[in-house]
C-alpha cells in the first residue's frame, strides 16, 4: 500500500509538472512548428515572394515590415491592417497613420495566392504578415529570428484604433514609450523597434515641422532635406529615414540619432538628453547587438493578442472576410 502511495503522488507530481508546462504553451499560444504537417512549404513558399518582391523594389522591405507593425498594434496581429472598406465593414487603410502611407497590400495578395496554391485554405493572412516581415529583414541584410506561428484572421477592423494606438511622428519620448507599454513592450521594446526605421522613407508632411522648426537637427541635414520638402508645398516627397544605408537593414539609424541627423521628431526623441540616449549609444556601436534585440522584441510584438484556436477565420482573400 505504501509503495501504491508512493507512486500515486509520483504520477500526480508528474502531471501538475506536465500541466504546468502545457499552460506555458498555451499561454504562449503560438508555436514554431504550426503548420509543419498542414503546410510543410510555407516559409519557402513566402520566403520566395518577398525575395522577388524586394529585388523589385528595395523600399518594398520596409513596407511589408511596417505592415506587420501597424496590423500588431490594433487590436494584436490579426491581419486586420489587410482588409478594405465595404458596405458592412470600415478598415483601418484610412486611418490617419495609413492613408497614403502603409503599402504593400499587392504583395501580400501574391504571397496568398502562392500560399494557397500549394495549401488551401490552411494559412492565415496574420501569419503571412508575420513571416513576410522576417523575410523583409533578411532581404535587407538583417537578422532573421523563428517566427511563431498560428495567429487566425480577424473578421472586424478598428479605424478608431488605428488612429489612437500607433505612434505618430510627432510623438515625444513619452508618448512614445506609452504607445508601447499600452501593447505590453517595454521602453527597450520601443527603442529596438524603432530600429525599423534604419531602411525605408517617410513623405514630407512627416518631417516638415521638424526640419524648419526645431533646434536638435544637424543644420547640414535639415538644409540638404529642405530642398526636397519645401516649406509650403511637397506633402508626398519622399525621404529616406536613414541617409547613410536607406535599402540595408543596420545600425546607421543609431548612428544617425547620435548626430542628430534622426528623420523624424519621434525617432530623434530617442536620443535627446533623455532617459533612452544610453541605449541608442549602444545600438549604435554594437550592431550585433541590435540585432540580437530585435529580433527578439519581434518575436513579442508578434504575439499581442493573436487570435488563436476557434476564434476568428483563414481568410481565403486577404482584402475581405469570409
Amino acid at each position: 500500500m505504501a509503495q501504491f502511495a508512493t507512486m500515486r503522488n509520483t504520477y500526480a507530481f508528474l502531471a501538475c509538472i506536465y500541466l504546468g508546462l502545457s499552460s506555458v504553451v498555451v499561454y504562449g499560444q503560438l508555436s514554431s512548428t504550426y503548420y509543419g504537417t498542414s503546410c510543410p512549404n510555407l516559409l519557402s513558399t513566402v520566403k520566395s515572394a518577398v525575395t522577388q518582391a524586394v529585388a523589385n523594389e528595395k523600399r518594398m522591405g520596409a513596407s511589408l515590415l511596417r505592415l506587420h507593425f501597424h496590423d500588431c498594434f490594433v487590436n494584436g496581429c490579426d491581419g486586420s491592417i489587410l482588409l478594405d472598406d465595404s458596405s458592412t465593414l470600415t478598415g483601418e487603410k484610412t486611418a490617419v497613420p495609413n492613408a497614403n502611407s502603409v503599402r504593400g497590400f499587392d504583395v501580400i495578395d501574391t504571397i496568398k495566392t502562392n500560399v494557397e496554391a500549394v495549401c488551401s485554405g490552411v494559412v492565415s493572412c496574420a501569419d503571412i504578415l508575420a513571416i513576410a516581415a522576417r523575410d523583409s529583414v533578411v532581404a535587407l541584410g538583417g537578422s532573421t529570428w523563428t517566427v511563431q506561428l498560428g495567429r487566425r484572421d480577424s473578421t472586424t477592423a478598428s479605424l478608431s484604433g488605428a488612429n489612437s494606438n500607433i505612434p505618430a511622428p510627432t510623438s515625444n519620448l513619452s508618448a512614445l514609450i506609452s504607445a508601447f507599454s499600452a501593447q505590453g513592450l517595454s521602453t527597450k521594446e520601443m527603442i529596438v523597434l524603432s530600429g525599423a526605421h534604419t531602411i525605408g522613407q517617410a513623405r514630407c508632411t512627416n518631417f516638415r515641422a521638424r526640419i524648419y522648426n526645431e533646434s536638435n537637427i544637424a543644420t547640414t541635414y535639415a538644409t540638404s532635406l529642405k530642398s526636397n520638402c519645401p516649406s509650403s508645398s511637397g506633402d508626398d516627397n519622399l525621404s529616406p529615414l536613414d541617409l547613410n544605408t536607406p535599402t540595408t537593414f543596420d545600425n546607421y539609424y543609431y548612428k544617425n540619432l547620435v548626430s542628430k541627423k534622426g528623420l523624424l521628431h519621434s525617432d530623434q526623441q530617442l536620443y535627446n538628453g533623455g532617459s533612452t540616449d544610453s541605449q541608442v549609444t549602444t545600438y549604435s556601436s554594437n550592431q550585433n547587438t541590435f540585432f540580437t534585440d530585435f529580433a527578439s522584441a519581434m518575436v513579442k510584438m508578434g504575439n499581442i493578442s493573436p487570435l488563436t484556436g476557434s476564434s476568428g477565420e483563414i481568410r481565403t482573400n486577404c482584402r475581405k472576410p469570409n
